[in-house]
């Protein structure tokens, strides 16, 4: 399937959908309410078949966050980006743990480094950091640790 035929068969399964120009593969950006269904018809339609989420991160823009996704097809050999802007004050956003399951630990890693509430996360608790770092969100742009005196 060519770019031009992925973003038609996107643009028909989510109309809403905004695409980057420019680069290797096709970026989508969606609402974080469209994500969780779009990200389903993704992994379920017959002729795209995004069985295969390897990527999956967080950037602090400092006016908000934004998630990327990357997602192939292992059938088809498509891949594709999909972005989806969160507020900087309690970001959220579904998670899709349920329906790819590398989310799972891609997610609780977001969530704590971030933190980024993945709505309806199947368990979403510290991954990498020890006890006591709840909260703390050491990733984002205006953590400070006065002990390590870390200063992004």
């Amino acid at each position: 399937m060519t770019n031009e035929e992925l973003k038609a068969a996107i643009t028909e399964l989510l109309p809403a959908a905004i695409f980057e120009e420019g680069g290797q593969w096709i970026t989508v950006n969606v609402e974080p309410a469209d994500w969780h269904l779009l990200a389903t018809k993704l992994r379920k339609d017959a002729s795209l078949l995004f069985d295969f989420l390897f990527c999956l991160t967080c950037i602090d823009w400092k006016t908000h966050l934004t998630m990327v996704y990357h997602l192939d097809s292992t059938k088809f050999r498509h891949n594709i980006i999909i972005k989806s802007k969160l507020a900087a004050l309690n970001p959220a956003i579904e998670t899709v743990s349920d329906i790819w399951q590398t989310a799972n630990f891609h997610e609780r890693e977001v969530y704590e480094m971030f933190g980024v509430n993945f709505i309806h996360h199947p368990d979403l608790r510290l991954l990498i950091l020890p006890d006591g770092w709840e909260g703390k969100k050491p990733m984002l742009k205006d953590f400070e640790d006065p002990i390590n005196m870390i200063r992004l």
